[in-house]
């Protein structure tokens, strides 16, 4: 299985032994941007999980990916060896937890190629863009204002600005798409009015994986002066970001969704947009002093990080994003692409299935479908008895769903731990749902 996957892909055979560079942390690493498959799952105990009396495919990626040894490993060594509170005292496993946090810190910096001071921890992508909401727009916000979005945001990046929108006397306006899902720049463009004060877009479509063109979406909003924030909740673990190369303003991710733990995530901000953003919330580690009368802030990013944090759930996410980071994410973004083919070929040829905005466009991580006359749930429950994990729903993505005249979807979400050989068994599995 492992040669023809490299045949299919490099025009090669790919042999573990002659591949393998390096051995870290249990982490077998493909040289010259190999993955070997088989090697790597090994490394992910739930995927030996049987579901139904089958071992489990898990093609739910998008929702949460699954977590490797090392990830699990360093957080238990973390409760059992380091456990502190951070910043706050002078003993000896203070020193150790502030250590391994400010170290994930310097680790979310490096993944995203942005400074350590830019990055602020949140419990997750949704927190993150509550934050840059309330922060960094509502202040500024007057009644008429505009905040564009793209009508293919996922629920979190809907609601905090209508929630501000509404409070300041703002409007949200709505970029559309196409009928393959992509971004229209030219309206894009078209639609930024002088009272455009903020733009927020995702950079993959959560319900049809579709990937919008933020680079070329914050050099327009750059030209009109205009801040720009980017979702990357289904981009960070499957594409190599760079945040100075996109541009943004911001930048959002869950740790869940990038082998991570639950309950941590990454805002990344410009330096000089940290600097004058207000406290999101009060309490201690964010503040210098306090009296009755008045209190004076920390600097970024610890004024965005009042109350103890995930500590662990950071200490878990440099794990992962150094995990991710060994196996080369050029190396993962090719192979799910080449994967992302194949499902898109199978449904494509399944009976009843349409894909949801086309065949057209490039898909990362996830595609939605529908079987014609059989309800999205129904499937997902077929799916389920043969031991395939999918999504079956709105996604928390209503709006988008609804731009293409469906009120759900079955969402299969790929990952780089997944195969060919699970592909063809969802494939075969949708003949007989």
């Amino acid at each position: 299985m492992l040669e023809s996957l490299a045949n299919e892909m490099w025009g090669e055979p790919l042999y573990v032994d002659s591949l393998l560079s390096h051995k870290s942390d249990g982490i077998l690493i493909g040289g010259v941007g190999g993955i070997p498959v088989e090697t790597i799952r090994a490394d992910f105990p739930i995927l030996s999980e049987r579901v139904n009396g089958r071992t489990i495919i898990f093609l739910d990626n998008a929702a949460t990916t699954q977590r490797p040894n090392c990830v699990i490993e360093r957080m238990a060594r973390y409760y059992s060896r380091e456990h502190s509170n951070v910043h706050r005292g002078a003993h000896t496993l203070a020193a150790r937890a502030t250590d391994a946090y400010e170290d994930a810190r310097r680790e979310a910096a490096s993944f995203i190629n942005a400074d350590q001071r830019e990055i602020v921890f949140v419990r997750g992508a949704t927190e993150a863009l509550n934050l840059v909401a309330h922060s960094f727009v509502k202040p500024y916000l007057k009644p008429g204002d505009e905040i564009m979005l793209t009508a293919l945001e996922h629920h979190a990046n809907i609601v905090p600005w209508q929630l501000i929108a509404k409070e300041r006397g703002a409007r949200l306006t709505v970029c559309p798409v196409d009928d393959s899902g992509q971004l229209m720049l030219g309206e894009f463009e078209r639609m930024i009015t002088p009272r455009t004060r903020f733009i927020s877009m995702t950079h993959v479509s959560n319900a049809l994986g579709t990937v919008m063109p933020v680079n070329e979406a914050a050099a327009i909003a750059h030209r009109r002066h205009i801040p720009i924030c980017v979702d990357g909740a289904q981009s960070a673990a499957h594409m190599p970001i760079d945040v100075k190369a996109i541009g943004c303003d911001f930048y959002a991710f869950s740790g869940h969704k990038a082998l991570g733990p639950t309950g941590i995530g990454v805002l990344y901000g410009k330096a000089d947009m940290l600097d004058r953003g207000e406290p999101y919330q009060g309490g201690g580690n964010m503040i210098q002093d306090v009296t009755f009368e008045s209190t004076r802030y920390q600097a970024p990013p610890q004024r965005f990080e009042a109350g103890t944090g995930n500590i662990a759930g950071a200490v878990g996410l440099a794990e992962a994003l150094r995990y991710l980071r060994r196996l080369d994410m050029n190396a993962i973004e090719r192979y799910e692409d080449a994967l992302m083919s194949r499902l898109i070929d199978e449904l494509r040829r399944a009976p009843g299935v349409s894909i949801i905005g086309g065949d057209e466009a490039r898909r990362v991580c996830a595609v939605s479908f529908n079987v014609a006359g059989i309800q999205d749930v129904k499937v997902g429950e077929a799916l389920d008895r043969a031991g395939i994990a999918v999504r079956a729903g709105h996604h928390c993505a209503q709006p988008g769903l609804r731009r293409f005249g469906v009120e759900s979807s079955v969402r299969p979400s790929i990952s780089f731990y997944n195969t060919f050989d699970e592909i063809d068994e969802l494939a075969r599995a949708l003949r007989v749902v």
